[in-house]
């Protein structure tokens, strides 16, 4: 890859979002504003190698984009009311990034996740134009990532931009009190997103998706930066800093995936878990009741301040999914903290705490179950719990531990 390359692959990166967001706000129209942006990057490709990267590659990529978009809005509606909308905007200044205030920009890009996210669409096809729009993935990519057929995705962003047009979704962020509910909206987006890059669904896909877990740590940083006194928008950051420094460790050199307390702590990302810590540490500053994300991403600083399993605090793992049930009772909660209870009181007390859970067609329940079971020396159960957990598990790699595991069911 030449230096060029190197320089479009990071400007996409960090210019795509602003210049479709900047082009959804001038012209308020997403087709406008992806194809124009899509086509000032294209453009840059054959010129920038020759021509040289410009000072301001942000602002040459918008004011190139803003030019084709008048230019197509005039050829599509020659002689008609938006013909001489277009002469009118081909005679404002043109945008040229550098003299644009940076907060115009991040309010425009602010925007722009918030319509991506609307919650007059469906969440599949938020996630969909949230990555489209947003992260600059192309629909194959998108596709290949949420096993849909490319055609039906295409689809999906399609109908979601038309909905978004025709029912007059405004872009803009949502009034103050309507702030909250929207920001729960966006940040349940991302976390789907995230979770499906942590553990891939698909079984024919890496166990673990780095390009997605990157994109929505990237996306969660944009957020963050947007709202910085949003308690959940860091946490939700925070949390996935966490998770994410363990990547490097999560997946053996056979394929296999590697549970938290099998891991080499060694390889984890220190500089992740420094900067998650440290958000943690803020909100804790604050003196603000958490919410869910803060909690979860607590309870992994807690994890990942161990510098091996056995100095875990459990204890303290333990009060903090206390304070996780009161704000979200769901059975997955529940089956959570009681892998904390069996470290602190017993595989058999945790065992009871299972039972009635309606997880059974949840394959971590019942590796979970097959897990206490062997260490109560209740070897018959364990194995037929984990033959449930290895039936229900998709991806290979967790496939793969489980079997080891029940191997070693057997053995013991």
């Amino acid at each position: 890859m030449t230096d060029v390359d190197e320089v479009l692959t990071r400007v996409h990166h960090e210019e795509w979002a602003r210049v479709v967001a900047t082009l959804a706000r001038r012209f308020g129209d997403l087709d406008i504003a992806e194809e124009t942006a899509a086509e000032a990057f294209a453009t840059a490709v054959e010129r920038w190698p020759a021509d040289g990267v410009p000072p301001n590659p942000g602002g040459w990529l918008t004011t190139t984009a803003h030019r084709k978009a008048v230019d197509r809005i005039r050829r599509e509606a020659r002689r008609t009311e938006k013909h001489r909308e277009a002469l009118m905007l081909a005679d404002t200044p043109e945008p040229v990034g550098a003299d644009e205030p940076a907060g115009a920009v991040e309010d425009d890009r602010l925007r722009l996740v918030f319509t991506c996210c609307h919650p007059a669409l469906a969440v599949p096809a938020q996630v969909a134009l949230t990555l489209r729009m947003v992260g600059g993935l192309t629909v194959p990519e998108i596709a290949r990532a949420f096993l849909v057929e490319e055609s039906t995705l295409g689809r999906r962003i399609t109908r979601a931009k038309a909905k978004i047009k025709t029912a007059g979704i405004p872009y803009r962020v949502p009034s103050r009190e309507d702030l909250p509910a929207r920001v729960t909206g966006v940040l349940a987006v991302l976390y789907l997103i995230f979770n499906e890059g942590y553990l891939a669904s698909d079984p024919a896909r890496p166990a673990v998706r780095g390009d997605l877990t990157t994109e929505a740590v990237r996306l969660a940083r944009l957020v963050h930066g947007l709202l910085p006194e949003d308690g959940e928008a860091a946490g939700l950051l925070a949390l996935m800093l966490l998770i994410e420094a363990r990547r490097p460790a999560r997946v053996s050199a056979s394929g296999e995936l590697v549970a938290l307390g099998e891991q080499d702590r060694g390889a984890w990302d220190r500089r992740l878990i420094a900067e998650g810590h440290a958000l943690v540490r803020a909100r804790l500053a604050t003196g603000q009741a958490p919410g869910r994300y803060q909690v979860l991403a607590a309870i992994n600083a807690v994890h990942t301040d161990a510098p091996d399993v056995r100095d875990t605090d459990w204890s303290q793992v333990l009060a903090l999914y206390d304070q996780l049930v009161r704000l979200d009772p769901s059975p997955i909660v529940r089956l959570n903290r009681a892998v904390a209870v069996a470290e602190l009181d017993g595989p058999q007390v945790a065992l009871a705490q299972l039972d009635g859970l309606p997880l059974d067609g949840y394959h971590p329940f019942h590796a979970t179950r097959a897990d206490l079971l062997r260490r109560l020396g209740r070897s018959a159960e364990s194995r037929a719990a984990y033959d449930r957990a290895i039936a229900l598990a998709g991806n290979t790699a967790e496939k793969a531990y489980l079997v080891r595991r029940r191997a070693q069911s057997a053995g013991g």
